[in-house]
């Protein structure tokens, strides 16, 4: 029990981070939107429009790791995985949790630390950009997802673990679902209640 507290607080905290920076793809859109809007019928673009969608974009794209993990909805080839038992998916996935995962996230903490603390000594704009906008704001968001991609993935080791030993995976947060995913799930109820009569 204590164990489950555990997994759904880091759950949640990926879950809120997703979620949280998910507000990135409203203000894409309506910056989107307005830069056209500017650009084509009034004939007046913007200098700040590529800059404001490369960071919103990339804002989204870092803090939602934790979050698709945490679903399970990160792309995997499971056209043979799915077919396979619980523990032997389990085992599979502890190798490249420890293989792949783990290096990837403190590979995204130890130097994104330290991108971010140069961009802040140096109070760092984007070179590229004739707004000239500050990015140490946007380079500090590095580090941070990689603590949440870790800390999920401790998670998802303790998964594995359980999984190994019990045979069956434990529970997790839910959230939005893919239609997919979602009948498959009534499947599988459906089927165990067929075998349970």
């Amino acid at each position: 029990m204590y164990m489950t507290r555990i997994l759904y607080f880091i759950d949640s905290l990926s879950a809120w981070s997703g979620k949280a920076f998910a507000w990135c793809i409203v203000i894409l859109t309506f910056s989107t939107v307005y830069e056209v809007f500017v650009r084509y019928v009034l004939n007046s673009p913007t200098t700040w429009a590529f800059d404001m969608s490369v960071q919103m974009y990339g804002a989204l794209f870092m803090m939602a790791g934790a979050y698709t993990l945490s679903q399970g909805a990160h792309v995997r080839g499971d056209v043979l995985y799915r077919l396979l038992s619980n523990k032997t998916q389990a085992k599979i996935d502890l190798v490249l949790y420890i293989l792949f995962l783990g290096p990837g996230a403190m590979a995204l903490m130890y130097y994104g630390y330290h991108f971010a603390a140069d961009s802040w000594f140096y109070k760092e704009v984007s070179w590229s950009s004739p707004a000239r906008i500050q990015i140490y704001f946007f380079k500090s968001l590095i580090p941070i997802s990689g603590t949440l991609i870790f800390l999920q993935g401790i998670a998802e080791v303790t998964r594995c673990l359980i999984c190994i030993k019990t045979g069956e995976w434990p529970a997790r947060l839910h959230d939005v679902q893919e239609t997919e995913t979602m009948l498959m799930n009534e499947q599988e109820d459906l089927r165990k209640l067929g075998e349970e009569k």
